[in-house]
């Protein structure tokens, strides 16, 4: 009885992985695809392989790496990680137009 109940437990999450990992396949399929497109705007190819990406990455962190289970201190220390990585890739983006005086710009 214990064996069976077991064994029930364990497909339930083997299954869970398996979506997972179609899911996964499918975003790395959608993102072949849309690299193929050709957007007029280079900033939507851009944003939307980093919306694909960011999709991915919740999933595999989510369920691979089990934070979906978690609790709140761990959401805590994710906000943190994710503000502060946003705010870097912001002050990046922001010095690419910020030359010192009397610099050439090609």
């Amino acid at each position: 009885m214990s064996e069976k109940h077991h064994d029930e437990h364990f497909g339930h999450h083997v299954r869970r992985y398996l979506l997972v990992f179609y899911a996964l396949l499918l975003g790395t399929a959608i993102t072949v695809a849309v690299s193929y497109v050709p957007f007029t705007n280079h900033a939507l190819n851009i944003g939307l392989g980093l919306v694909i990406a960011g999709t991915k990455a919740f999933l595999v962190a989510g369920y691979f790496m089990h934070l979906i289970s978690e609790r709140k201190m761990i959401y805590a220390i994710l906000a943190f990680t994710v503000f502060f990585f946003v705010g870097l890739m912001f002050l990046t983006v922001w010095s690419f137009y910020d030359f010192p005086p009397l610099t050439i710009t090609r």
